[in-house]
This record gives C-alpha cells, sequence and structure tokens, in this order.
C-alpha cells in the first residue's frame, strides 16, 4: 500500500496512530466500548445495510456473495445511503492518509467494511 488508503479494523482491537482517519461505519455502537476506546473520527451509521439486510445475512459466510449485491444496490438506491458513501468518498480523496473503516462484526472477512473498501480502494 502506498501513502494512504482504506483499511479496516474491528471496533474491539486496538486503536493505532498508523489508522489516520477513523470512521465507525456500523448503525449501532459496538457492544462494551466507550468513546474513548474506540477514538473515532465520524460515525457515518446511515452507510450500514439495512436492518432487514443485516438480519437477513446474520453473518453467514455462505450468504456474503448475496448480501454483497444487496448491500450495493442499497447503497445505490438508498438516497440517505447514496450521500454518505458520496461523503465517506470525498474524505479518501481528501485526506492524503489512512482511512480505517472500524465496525464491530467478529467475523473479518464477511462483513459490510470488506464490501465498503472494495468500493474505496480504487479512490486512492
Amino acid at each position: 500500500m502506498g501513502e494512504h488508503g482504506v483499511r479496516i479494523k474491528r471496533a474491539y482491537d486496538k486503536p493505532s496512530p498508523d489508522d489516520g482517519v477513523r470512521i465507525l461505519i456500523d448503525r449501532l455502537w459496538p457492544r462494551g466500548v466507550s468513546k474513548e476506546q474506540l477514538r473515532m473520527d465520524h460515525w457515518f451509521k446511515e452507510v450500514a445495510p439495512s436492518s432487514e439486510l443485516r438480519k437477513w445475512f446474520d453473518h453467514a459466510p455462505d450468504k456474503f456473495s448475496e448480501f454483497k449485491r444487496r448491500y450495493k444496490e442499497e447503497l445505490k438506491t438508498d438516497k440517505v445511503k447514496k450521500e454518505q458513501l458520496e461523503e465517506l468518498k470525498q474524505l479518501v480523496i481528501k485526506h492524503q492518509k489512512h482511512i480505517t473503516l472500524i465496525y464491530g462484526a467478529k467475523d473479518e472477512k464477511h462483513n459490510q467494511a470488506v464490501v465498503l473498501k472494495e468500493m474505496l480502494d480504487p479512490l486512492n
């Protein structure tokens, strides 16, 4: 990775100076984590998947490709999600340092942060 880029990190992992701009992308605050522990710069709760999609997916790896498709569709068609995704894109373009997307899911490979990172990486 070059001078800057998009990273993803669990809310339960210790913050690092290398994280750069830390953005929480979950609709709900991570259980058991204080604001001091999280040390986030922004909270983009509207960019999170809808409650219906989140409940349907239930972090089942075998549903991930369909989750990804449906989530990207939500990001394109839901006005508020679309606006917040655009804000996120502008932050990635503007900041000449790392952007770290913070999420609470246990599964590090099958969650919305993975999908958002894929969408934001080409901007670097």
